[in-house]
């Protein structure tokens, strides 16, 4: 069982964040729930939407409120891997020796926006997305660790396709979620105005230290679920797989590839930490399907029917759950 007071703990702590978030983004209630859920599980997040919707105030705000480090960094054509891993330099002492030093990059931070990543050619990609799953960086044959938490949130703008590098399959299943940041309601807008056109806010006070979120993440990988929303969990992925029996009707209309099995564990890890940030001790058959847009929408590949008449990724997922029932 997993300790009730942890979960208390947590459970306060996620209300306090989002109260203090919320004094300086208005709305996008689902966008910060998502996130919250892939800091606290360890994964990172693949951000969609137009310019101008607060995404980097966002997740600066969330930097804050945790007192963790923040760095950006704006991905474009001429960015090198050394950009953003950092690089050694040559340095002499007053005795006039040389050596080499190694100066870290923006990546050395705890939270990272990588700011339109499909700007940049595929080797720059690669050197974010190989220390987004080791955890370190290698230069001139020397390893060098990055401090947890690391919690990495890419951006990609829907629009203005021209000159960008998209992220191949195998590069998107890195990311727990995609989360889309959509336009915000009339109410909310106007908040919005209101509120950046005058006096400045608040700034949001700091809620939690390095060491409570590690705590956190910790507490979210003791969670035990049950073995039917592990089950519930692999089948909603099994079912977006076309050429297999358990492939659902939508799938096998509208796909041409299917989420592989990190599809489930994302659902698993998602699902527990989402309970935990509700103050529950175990995971609903709901969190799951709750999850299942976030976790499937950038692993599934639609094939020319869907295409051609313009049927959405969350279309084809809110199909495939009806025919998978909880």
């Amino acid at each position: 069982m997993t300790d009730p007071a942890r979960i208390d703990q947590m459970l306060t702590a996620h209300q306090s964040m989002r109260r203090e978030i919320a004094r300086r983004i208005v709305g996008q209630d689902d966008v910060i729930e998502e996130m919250l859920i892939a800091l606290f599980a360890g994964g990172h997040v693949l951000l969609e939407g137009v310019p101008g919707l607060a995404k980097t105030l966002l997740i600066s705000s969330l930097a804050r409120v945790m007192d963790l480090s923040f760095g950006r960094i704006q991905f474009t054509p001429d960015l090198m891997p050394a950009d953003i891993t950092g690089s050694e330099i040559l340095e002499e002492d007053q005795a006039g020796h040389r050596e080499f030093r190694f100066v870290p990059g923006p990546v050395f931070h705890n939270v990272i926006l990588a700011d339109e990543i499909n700007r940049t050619p595929p080797k720059t990609q690669a050197a974010l997305l190989q220390a987004m799953q080791e955890k370190q960086v290698t230069a001139a044959g020397q390893t060098h660790t990055l401090e947890a938490p690391f919690f990495v949130l890419a951006t990609q703008n829907p629009i203005e396709q021209e000159g960008t590098y998209p992220l191949p399959e195998a590069q998107l299943d890195r990311f727990m979620f995609n989360v889309l940041i959509g336009y915000p309601d009339l109410a909310d807008e106007v908040r919005i105005v209101e509120s950046t056109t005058g006096v400045l806010g608040q700034e949001p006070a700091v809620v939690l230290g390095r060491e409570d979120v590690l705590d956190f993440q910790a507490l979210a990988r003791e969670v035990q679920p049950q073995e039917q929303v592990t089950r519930h969990a692999v089948a909603l992925a099994r079912a977006t797989r076309v050429g297999t029996d358990e492939a659902a009707g939508a799938a096998r209309e509208y796909l041409a590839w299917g989420a592989g099995p990190r599809a489930a564990q994302d659902m698993v890890r998602g699902a527990k930490t989402r309970a935990l940030l509700d103050g529950r001790e175990t995971p609903s058959l709901e969190d799951v399907r709750r999850l299942a847009a976030p976790v499937l929408r950038h692993r599934l590949v639609t094939n020319f029917h869907a295409e051609a008449e313009n049927v959405a990724k969350d279309t084809i997922i809110a199909r495939i759950l009806d025919e998978v029932p909880a």
